[in-house]
């Protein structure tokens, strides 16, 4: 693919187009390029979120499956203990990948990570179960969930890379937030479909074939999502970055990974505490939520999936508002109020949803969906601003892929250890607030990113309401 960019500052391999305006000081984007950015980001987020909602919405189900014993809750483990595997080598493929991305493009790479996501979910929908063909059902589950995890590893900071990169400054919380409104979509499709499929078969049919439907589906969403990506051109960030190797004489930009980690490390502790809080509250209340309805507080499976459906789709409507808050007050007094009111809120909130009624498991839901709100709409453009564009794909990469293993994807499987292990149905309530505390901690010590040039770039102004001399 071309690394063209409607970008100013570039040598003639990397001209913006003629209906781009051009300055020495600022970088002009398209209007129409960021949208065609924006979709192909939010696209592939969907893609990836609705194979995790799937799996967490139809957990009790896959542990029957692939993992036969006569103690559900063990069953439930094993299964999220496969999905926490995945989580387990998202850092590498981030050491992969992202440093990839700084070297020879941010569109290549998030091409690359839609054929493997889509070739992952695809296969799980293909395995025998283990009735079938005994131990080997586990292990080609657990292979498969590896591939997932590793393409993932290099999908979320690069799709926020490219989002950030192509936004104007003053636009970039609200364009940035469509990539989580991409997350919510993708759960409300996968979640919806399981609900439709719980509803509409029988245990018997859902254990025999009905379970395979929505990985199956992954193919041909994963087609239309690399299409969509093979149209793009590389971000002006990057073209700026690939004209300054041409003129160093350098085919492609050189970063090693000591530079991104140990030249960055400030920042990256920074980007593990606030994705911690955000991936520990997101799958707390997407992922786990559901499966401690069912197994935890025996709620009726096809009812509290329809609630956490509701939710979701009330964090969708707001997610634009919110991303547009970010643009106008800040990321960080949005952050800060995301984890205030985990820590203040979440006891109540488990207190209604223990509760019962469908008014009150309803009420908690939302409340905990609203706070989560406040992360989704802002990290997808705090976390790029964190790092300079050098770096920015390999080191957030890493960065956000370390907190995610070793913090958000395990929230499953070591919450349902803990109530195991004490009994104390209260101990997700817990784990967020801890997590909010984290978070809080990062949100003292970072800077405040809204309406700046991201670090290493030009400012970015839109062509249509922007002229050549204005910053």
């Amino acid at each position: 693919m071309p690394a063209a960019a409607p970008v100013a500052p570039v040598a003639p391999q990397t001209q913006a187009p003629p209906s781009a305006p051009t300055s020495p000081d600022v970088t002009v984007v398209d209007p129409a390029m960021v949208k065609r950015a924006v979709k192909a980001a939010a696209l592939g987020n969907a893609m990836e979120w609705f194979d995790f909602g799937v799996y967490s919405y139809i957990a009790v189900t896959l542990g029957k499956v692939f993992f036969p014993s006569g103690n559900p809750t063990a069953q439930l483990l094993s299964t999220f203990g496969a999905f926490a595997a995945a989580f387990l080598i998202r850092p590498l493929g981030g050491m992969v990948f992202g440093p990839l991305g700084d070297r020879i493009g941010r569109q290549k790479i998030l091409a690359l990570t839609m054929i493997m996501m889509a070739a992952g979910t695809f296969a799980i929908g293909l395995i025998p179960s283990y009735a079938s063909i005994g131990v080997g059902a586990p292990i080609l589950l657990l292979i498969a969930r590896l591939v997932q995890g590793f393409s993932t590893g290099g999908e979320y900071a690069g799709a926020s890379t490219f989002i950030a990169e192509y936004s104007p400054d003053k636009k970039r919380g609200f364009l940035g937030s469509w990539l989580e409104f991409g997350t919510l979509a993708g759960y409300i499709g996968g979640a919806g479909l399981v609900t439709l499929m719980t509803a509409l078969l029988s245990t018997e049919d859902l254990l025999s074939w009905g379970w395979r439907i929505p990985f199956l589906i992954a193919g041909p969403m994963g087609l239309i999502g690399l299409y969509l990506r093979m149209k793009l051109e590389e971000t002006p960030a990057f073209a700026a970055e690939l004209t300054k190797a041409h003129k160093n004489e350098q085919s492609r930009p050189k970063v090693r990974l000591r530079e991104m980690v140990t030249g960055q490390w400030k920042s990256l502790l920074l980007c593990m505490g606030l994705v911690l809080v955000f991936n520990v509250t997101d799958y707390m209340l997407l992922s786990y939520m559901p499966s401690y309805l069912t197994s935890e507080l025996k709620y009726d499976e096809t009812h509290g999936l329809l609630v956490v459906l509701a939710v979701m789709a009330l964090m969708m409507c707001v997610q634009p508002f919110a991303g547009a808050l970010t643009d106008r007050v800040g990321r960080r007094p949005v952050i800060a109020a995301g984890c205030a009111g985990f820590l203040l809120l979440s006891v109540p909130a488990l207190l209604l949803i223990r509760q019962g009624s469908l008014w009150a498991i309803g009420l908690g839901m939302a409340a905990l969906g609203l706070l989560l709100v406040c992360f989704t709409a802002s990290m997808p453009s705090t976390l790029p601003a964190l790092f300079p564009t050098k770096v920015r794909y390999g080191s957030l990469s890493i960065g956000f892929n370390i907190s995610v293993s070793v913090f958000g994807g395990t929230t499953p499987l070591v919450v349902t250890a803990l109530i195991g292990a004490t009994g104390n149905m209260m101990m997700p309530a817990y784990y967020m607030m801890a997590a909010a505390v984290v978070g809080g901690v990062a949100v003292w010590f970072m800077r405040e990113s809204a309406g700046r040039p991201l670090p290493g770039s030009l400012p970015a102004v839109e062509a249509s309401s922007s002229s050549p001399s204005g910053a």
